[in-house]
């Protein structure tokens, strides 16, 4: 096969956690059902790997992530352009010639949990990313904007709010690279329509509506500037995991 299953069980779709009698177990990466991720199959977590191995994008931002998923492929995704020989120099994974996988996320707990936050999680330790812990405006004038970075990979998924998106877009975008590319999560109406969210769910702060991300994404197919495609697989195959949608964006 042309994916390594177990690697992708073990390091992708999975956090090797320590259980109560000290042995190592593989437990689901929280909210990877949202990218219609399993143990051995990636969903729209594929999408963004093979986008960024493509276009070669060094510098990828992740705005929000709750258990991980994403920045782990974007930090796969560059180290295997280093081991295809695309990327050369330093291999490090954040630090060296081969880019950096930047996370931001307030971690205050608004439309989910952060599972990784300790730095001996599983993520951090494995995939040693950098953690910015700032809302996504602070992070963007008080970081990327002091530190003129250019981003080559944006990966939206933070508030899901529709002024949160459309900020964080709009902050965001400015940094883009010429050959830039823009994600925004949770954009398939039809998934969201179909989804059913328990009180237990409401109670617990594990659930943003999805109509800011839905509508913002809408809104953007008008836009002169930007072009938009929509990669949405809810109901495809019935009674199977499917992504909440991927809406892709690139300057005209």
């Amino acid at each position: 096969m042309l994916q390594d299953l177990q690697y992708l069980k073990n390091y992708l779709t999975n956090n090797l956690e320590y259980n109560e009698y000290q042995e190592q177990e593989e437990v689901p990466v929280p909210y990877r059902w949202s990218h219609g991720a399993t143990d051995n199959h990636l969903g729209d977590g594929l999408i963004i790997y093979s986008l960024i191995q493509y276009m070669r994008a060094k510098t990828c931002v992740c705005l929000g992530s709750g258990g991980g998923f994403v920045p782990r492929l974007m930090t796969q995704a560059r180290y295997d352009l280093h081991k295809q020989g695309i990327f050369e120099g330093n291999s490090d994974l954040n630090w060296g010639d081969i880019g950096v996988t930047y996370v931001v996320d307030a971690m205050n707990g608004i439309g989910g949990h952060v599972n990784w936050f300790r730095e001996e999680s599983f993520f951090r330790r494995t995939f040693h990313p950098r953690i910015i812990n700032k809302t996504t405006e602070d992070a963007f004038h008080n970081y990327f904007i002091l530190n003129d970075i250019q981003i080559d990979y944006l990966h939206i998924d933070a508030g899901h709010s529709y002024e949160n998106v459309k900020e964080d877009f709009e902050l965001y975008s400015q940094l883009l690279s010429p050959n830039g590319i823009i994600s925004i999560h949770d954009t398939d109406p039809n998934y969201a329509d179909s989804y059913i969210v328990t009180n237990e769910v409401k109670d617990r702060g594990d659930f943003d509506d999805w109509h800011g991300p839905i509508t913002f994404a809408k809104e953007l197919k008008d836009n002169p500037k930007w072009e938009t495609f929509d990669l949405f697989n809810f109901g495809i195959v019935k009674n199977k995991p499917s992504s909440t949608g991927l809406t892709l964006v690139k300057r005209k």
